[in-house]
């Protein structure tokens, strides 16, 4: 059985993510770039998104993707916990990114700044 959340895919799949909340979207971006421990996950989001994650909203946002199926929790290293993202994170992911684009464009053509 697939993972809750994960029935449908592809390029008109349905986006899981719209309901998880900033937070996961943040944390499936940095975990893209590779496997990450907390302390590094909120070092890498703050530095591409300029939004410091804290500790309540980072740990309940991994538990929700890892929930989902959307990361996976790896061996541990020492204290730390690194996760990696899964492949349905991966398109999870593509999916919400491909439906922010939409709103993008169709914004910037409303208020006249495509092609600026």
């Amino acid at each position: 059985m697939a993972p809750r959340g994960t029935e449908r895919d592809g390029a008109g799949g349905q986006d899981v993510l719209r309901r998880a909340g900033d937070a996961s979207v943040l944390i499936l971006t940095s975990l893209a770039g590779g496997a990450k421990h907390g302390y590094a996950l909120i070092k890498d989001v703050k530095g591409f998104a300029g939004v410091e994650l804290g500790p309540g909203t980072l740990y309940g946002a991994l538990d929700r993707l890892e929930q989902l199926g959307l990361i996976e929790a790896l061996p541990a290293e020492d204290r730390r916990h690194p996760y990696r993202i899964t492949p349905a994170g991966v398109t999870a992911l593509r999916v919400h990114l491909d439906a922010i684009e939409r709103v993008r464009v169709a914004g910037r053509l409303r208020l006249g700044l495509e092609g600026i």
